[in-house]
């Protein structure tokens, strides 16, 4: 199992579009795999016939497993795990297993939250792991395993387990193993540093201390009666439930709002529609808030920042890669438009309507959801007058856009029905005052009520 993106530990395997016995091509793709960040297909890096699929549809696997075996000798499968030629892995890992029992894939799609990050790793009950690969397996090509050679069986134990030896100077190889199917568990690491009996103290972390895991509450829904269902949280729903509580708790939010008359920018709309510049392109609202953003951003470049908490800095971006809260069937994700700054108005609806699109086929890549400045999420279209989002991690500010509905509203001296919409902005305080805020926000609403500021403020 590769690292498909950035800083990524585990993935859980979607689909498998080859089975034994299937003769496969370099590059052919052999399955469907969902990362914390997004669904990737994974292609085979040689030729040959699959020997064995080591895990089942639903498994979620840790980088550096071994998922796939394949004989590239030419002739016929080998009888035993040991002899298939390669693996298609970054690094070999000497004894893989199957897990547990497929998951169901249904999930909501969730209304606040925004951003996904690492997600911490979870180990899966295993059953017996079949004999390792064989290091000296005639066929193996050691540059076909990213340039290392094979190696041989290593202790079993969860990243921040191995972390902890070596800060404790304790050989894994010499612990005695605890946790289910082998696995070195940190307690074991304190009994090897310090053979006395003490407490174990666990310091919080961002990556959970492994514990045995019962396979049926992980593995599969499982509904106890007709009352209750139990659902595993993974993937993009497990990523996006972390980057919100770290999130909230690093940043102090503030969240401020603006009730406006929004009608120009609704007639603006259906003239763009029928503007033949716009012609083939995708135009509504929030094209225009969008634009709308982008233009008091420029307004007030302080607003798209960054705090570097390591080296005690505030990095202002002189970009704008703007992101866009996407509800899709795995969960709300935040793909972004790289240098939205500088997009024409048909160029901005384009990657809209392309963002958006990708986004539902769920094909959106780990590299479009990094690198956002600053995020959008619309809540309005579900019918929600407006919210308080959370930040997403590394952002200095989230819009909101609420539901655009008919209402009474003073103009021109008298009570109308107009358009009316409010905007919630919440930003990181400790590099946007309330000064800043306010000015930023009251930008965007002059905006959207006087659209031809779009052209004279740009």
């Amino acid at each position: 199992m590769p690292d498909v993106g950035e800083g990524l530990t585990e993935a859980e395997i979607l689909k498998w579009y080859v089975q034994p016995g299937d003769t496969v091509e370099d590059g052919q793709i052999v399955c469907e795999v969902e990362t914390a960040k997004a669904a990737v297909e994974l292609p085979i890096p040689f030729d040959g016939t699959v020997h064995e699929l080591l895990f089942p549809e639903g498994t979620t696997v840790d980088v550096g497993q071994v998922i796939i075996s394949v004989n590239v000798g030419g002739g016929a499968a080998p009888e035993a795990p040991a002899a298939p030629a390669a693996v298609a892995v970054p690094e070999p890992v000497a004894a893989p297993a199957p897990a547990a029992e497929p998951e169901p894939e249904g999930r909501q799609p969730v209304l606040v939250g925004y951003g996904v990050a690492a997600s911490s790793t979870k180990r899966r009950a295993r059953k017996a792991a079949p004999t390792a690969v064989a290091p000296a397996a005639p066929a193996v090509v050691p540059e076909q395993l990213n340039g290392h050679a094979p190696a041989g069986p290593r202790p079993l134990a969860k990243p921040p387990v191995r972390k902890l030896a070596k800060d404790l100077g304790v050989d894994l190889a010499s612990v005695t193993p605890t946790g289910p199917d082998g696995i070195i568990t940190r307690e074991d690491v304190h009994r090897a540093a310090a053979p006395a009996p003490a407490p174990v103290v666990e310091a919080p972390a961002p990556v959970a201390a492994p514990a045995p895991v019962a396979a049926p509450a992980v593995a599969t829904a499982v509904a106890s009666d007709a009352r209750e269902t139990r659902v595993p949280i993974k993937g993009v729903r497990k990523a996006t439930a972390a980057a919100m509580v770290g999130s909230a708790f690093t940043a102090p939010h503030v969240t401020e709002f603006v009730t406006f008359d929004i009608t120009r920018t609704m007639k603006l709309v259906e003239e763009l529609k029928a503007d033949k510049d716009m012609a083939g392109l995708r135009v509504n609202p929030l094209l225009l808030i969008a634009k709308a953003v982008l233009v008091a951003v420029k307004r007030n470049p302080e607003i798209n920042a960054a705090w570097d908490e390591a080296a005690q800095e505030i990095v202002l971006k002189h970009y704008v890669n703007l992101g866009i809260a996407a509800a899709t069937p795995r969960g709300l994700i935040v793909p972004n438009i790289k240098d939205a700054h500088a997009q024409t108005l048909p160029e901005l609806s384009k990657s809209l309507s392309e963002l958006v699109a990708t986004a539902r086929e769920g094909k959106t890549t780990p590299a479009a959801m990094q690198g956002g400045t600053f995020t959008i999420t619309n809540v309005g279209v579900f019918g929600v007058d407006t919210g308080t989002p959370i930040l997403n991690p590394g952002e200095s500010a989230i819009l909101a856009v609420g539901a655009i509905k008919l209402q009474p509203w003073v103009h021109k001296g008298k009570v109308k029905p107009r358009q009316v919409t409010t905007l919630a902005l919440s930003f990181d305080h400790r590099l946007v005052d309330g000064e800043l805020g306010s000015k930023f926000l009251a930008d965007i609403a002059a905006i959207l009520e006087q659209p031809k500021r779009l052209i004279t403020w740009a």
